[in-house]
C-alpha cells in the first residue's frame, strides 16, 4: 500500500518580520469585534483548541492565555508544544492575543488556548498525529471542568483520511466547532474550484479569504464547502520570541473567524440560558453574516458582523 504524504501547512507569505506592535490589526475591525469588546464580551470562559506548529509560551500577548497543551508530532517531549516555525504562534495572536495595551490584539482577547502541536518545524505532520489529537482535545477537561468549544485547524492535505474524518465527527458530535482554511490554490477565478482536505469535510466550518478593502483574495480556494470569508490578506498578529509579522494565507482568515464564534458562543449562551449545540452555534454565526457580492462558493454565507448577533441578544 502506497503511504500517503504527511499533513502540511497550507502555503502562506510572510510578509514582515518585527520587533513591537500596537494596535488592533484591521481583520479585528473588520469582526467589529472591538464594539463588543466594549460591553463586557471577550470569550472569557471559551477554550479555543489550535492544531498547528505549536505557539510561544513565553510572548507577552499570548502567555497568559494558554490553558495547556501537547505535542503530537513525535518529535521532542510531549509536553513540549514550543512553537519551532511561527504559524501557530501567529494563528494563536489572531484569535487571542490579550488586550494588555500593547502588541496586538486578537478577537477574543480572554479565550483561553489549549495547544496542540501537531505540524513540527517544517510544517508538516501526519494524519494519525491530528486525528490523535482530534480525539485527545475532544475529550480534554480542564481543572476546572472546561472542554474545548471551537478548534481551528489551519492546515490541509490531499486526502479525506477516514480515521481523521471519523474524529472530526466525533468533536462536533461533542459540541465543538471545526473551523478549517479553504486552501491557498486559488486562481482568482470565481469559475473555478479547488480541492483540499479538511476543508471540503462538510462537517467542517470552512473558512475563505478576503483583504483589507473586502477584495477577494487571490490564493482563496472557491469550493462548494466554503461557509464563511474573513480578513487573510497582509494580517499582523504574533511571532515567535516575543515579535511580530504580517503573514497572508487562508490560514490567517480562519483564526478570524474562530476568535468570532468564541465571543457568539459567549452572546448567545447568555440569551439562551443554556449551553448550545454545535449546529446551533454554527446557525448563528451564519446569522451575523452577509454576503461581499461573491459567489457563495468564494464567501459562504459571508463575512461575520458581530455588532448584528449583539442587538438581536440585546434588543433596547
Amino acid at each position: 500500500m502506497k503511504e500517503r504524504p504527511e499533513v502540511k501547512l497550507l502555503p502562506f507569505t510572510v510578509k514582515e518580520v518585527q520587533e513591537k506592535a500596537s494596535e488592533i490589526p484591521y481583520g479585528v475591525n473588520m469582526l467589529k469585534a472591538p464594539e463588543i469588546w466594549e460591553k463586557g464580551e471577550k470569550g472569557k470562559g471559551v477554550v479555543v483548541c489550535i492544531l498547528d506548529t505549536g505557539i510561544d509560551t513565553t510572548h507577552p500577548d499570548l502567555k497568559d492565555r494558554i490553558i495547556g497543551g501537547r505535542n503530537f508530532t513525535g518529535e521532542g517531549r510531549p509536553d513540549d508544544f514550543t512553537d519551532k516555525n511561527g504559524h501557530g504562534t501567529h494563528v494563536a495572536g489572531t484569535i487571542a492575543g490579550s488586550e494588555n495595551g500593547s502588541g496586538v490584539v486578537g478577537v477574543a482577547p480572554e479565550a483561553s488556548l489549549l495547544i496542540c502541536k501537531v505540524l513540527g518545524a517544517n510544517g508538516s505532520g501526519s494524519y494519525k498525529g491530528i486525528t490523535d489529537a482530534i480525539k485527545w482535545a475532544t475529550k480534554w477537561r480542564g481543572p476546572n471542568g472546561e472542554r474545548v468549544r471551537v478548534m481551528n485547524m489551519s492546515l490541509g492535505g490531499p486526502y479525506n483520511d477516514r480515521q481523521q474524518h471519523r474524529a472530526i465527527l466525533e468533536a462536533c458530535a461533542e459540541g465543538i466547532l471545526v473551523v478549517v482554511a479553504s486552501g491557498n490554490e486559488g486562481d482568482a477565478n470565481e469559475e473555478t474550484l479547488e480541492y483540499g482536505y479538511p476543508a471540503l469535510i462538510g462537517e467542517c466550518v470552512t473558512i475563505s479569504a478576503c483583504d483589507e478593502n473586502k477584495k477577494l483574495a487571490y490564493f482563496s480556494n472557491n469550493s462548494r464547502q466554503v461557509d464563511f470569508i474573513s480578513a487573510g490578506v497582509d494580517v499582523l498578529s504574533t511571532y515567535p520570541t516575543g515579535q511580530y509579522a504580517v503573514l497572508s494565507g487562508t490560514s490567517m482568515a480562519t483564526p478570524h473567524v474562530t476568535g468570532a464564534i468564541a465571543l457568539i458562543i459567549n452572546m448567545g449562551e447568555k440569551y439562551f440560558g443554556r449551553t448550545l449545540t454545535e449546529s446551533e452555534v454554527y446557525a448563528l454565526v451564519a446569522k451575523t453574516s452577509c454576503s461581499l457580492g461573491f459567489k457563495p462558493t468564494s464567501e459562504g454565507h459571508g463575512a461575520i458582523d458581530l455588532t448584528s448577533l449583539y442587538k438581536l441578544c440585546n434588543p433596547e
